[in-house]
């Protein structure tokens, strides 16, 4: 297939085009490079050494025969570009990873929240929309999010999507009704999925869009099989309180003999998926495209749950590091349970990587190879979810002033 892989010299953007393209597709990377130039704005760089996206697509054709072509375009303000690349084009699916993916960075500030807004939410209409008008025939994979849902405590498992309501009309008479399982974002970064969600609906409904909507849990690891091939392929890694996705902060922390830091009581459930898995999972759901006029296939992208502490002390018991809680700059529960089902990509052949102790273990390994890259002042957690929060002067563990973000 002729893939269009949107975002594709991110996180997950990255392996994804490469797993995809090992497999045999001819795979166009479209980025604004947004992603690089966050890292200048925050003074932060990822803790792997990173070439330029034309040098990574270069070493991967010297080593496979295989072509990255890549493309330099900002999907929310170049419509028109869009539009003329994909009646050219005319790809056979399309994924879409290109939204800035931090709920962190989110919530900053008041600028912060409208980049987020209009980069994402401008960045999937355009894209439905393109679609639309040049009458290509792309199954469209979006790379949704778990925090859509927020992280509160119902008792029952989230189903992947749609769930299924009864209710009564004027007369008492009961009817049954699908709806979409309701969202209750916790951050400006996961309103934008939640709204992405109700645009998938209309496009579907109203022109036929072929949508596959993966809500994907919080991703660790660094290596996938085809990044391991060359150093200069190697994934971005995030430690960062913006960024750094939790569990691989933690392995950070304990490389550099940098207490774990655990915000608020450390209660809070989490959905997490391995790197390799999330590639894999892109795979699988690109097999199985929904039919023009199909509701939005919606699937659970996560493999295992597991609260914030308990990883600490997992981590904490296998490093010898130490852990320390701080206030938490979110506005959440202190604790929640989080039951997901995950049954379709189970069936369609995962099989899941969990929290194996080898794999940890190369985590760190790659931290302590990089560390001397590490800006330990980058480390704490410090964007703060409201104005009363942000006043607060906070202590990192090892114990020097936080600035205050207000």
């Amino acid at each position: 297939m002729k893939i269009a892989v949107l975002g594709g010299d991110g996180f997950c953007g990255w392996p994804t085009s490469l797993h995809l393209s090992e497999q045999g597709h001819e795979i166009h990377i479209i980025d604004n490079l947004s992603r690089r130039w966050i890292d200048t704005e925050l003074g932060v760089q990822s803790l792997t050494p990173m070439d330029s996206i034309q040098e990574r697509c270069r070493i991967w054709k010297t080593l496979t025969g295989n072509e990255l072509h890549f493309h330099l375009l900002d999907l929310a303000k170049e419509y028109e570009r869009l539009r003329q690349w994909l009646a050219e084009e005319k790809p056979d699916a399309i994924i879409h990873f290109a939204e800035q993916r931090a709920a962190p960075y989110s919530m900053k500030s008041d600028r912060h929240k409208v980049y987020t807004v209009n980069n994402n939410v401008n960045a999937t209409h355009n894209l439905l929309t393109a679609m639309v008008e040049t009458g290509i025939d792309a199954h469209l994979v979006h790379l949704g999010t778990m925090g859509v849902y927020g992280y509160s405590s119902v008792g029952a498992a989230i189903p992947e999507g749609y769930l299924d309501v009864e209710i009564e009309n004027l007369e008492g008479e009961k009817k049954g009704l699908e709806i979409l399982y309701p969202t209750k974002p916790g951050s400006v970064y996961h309103m934008t999925k939640s709204l992405d969600q109700i645009l998938f609906q209309f496009y579907a409904q109203n022109d036929g869009v072929r949508i596959t909507d993966l809500h994907q849990g919080i991703v660790w690891g660094t290596h996938t099989d085809q990044t391991r091939r060359h150093e200069q392929l190697i994934n971005r890694f995030d430690y960062d309180g913006d960024y750094g996705t939790v569990l691989n902060r933690f392995l950070i922390q304990a490389a550099i003999d940098y207490p774990l830091t655990v915000h608020g009581t450390g209660g809070q459930t989490r959905a997490f998926i391995h790197l390799q898995d999330s590639v894999r999972c892109i795979e699988l759901a690109l097999s199985d495209a929904p039919k023009a006029g199909d509701r939005v296939k919606i699937f659970n992208q996560m493999t295992e749950t597991h609260r914030v502490r308990d990883l600490a002390e997992m981590i904490a018991r296998m490093t010898g590091a130490k852990v320390a809680y701080l206030p938490n700059p979110r506005k959440e529960a202190e604790a929640n349970d989080l039951i997901v089902r995950n049954e379709q990509f189970l069936a369609l052949g995962l099989d899941p990587t969990t929290l194996q102790e080898g794999l940890l273990d190369e985590v760190v390994e790659v931290a302590k190879k990089y560390a001397h890259r590490i800006d330990r002042s980058r480390v704490p957690a410090v964007s703060a979810w409201t104005k009363d929060i942000a006043k607060r002067v906070e202590t990192d563990p090892e114990g020097k002033r936080l600035k205050s973000v207000s």
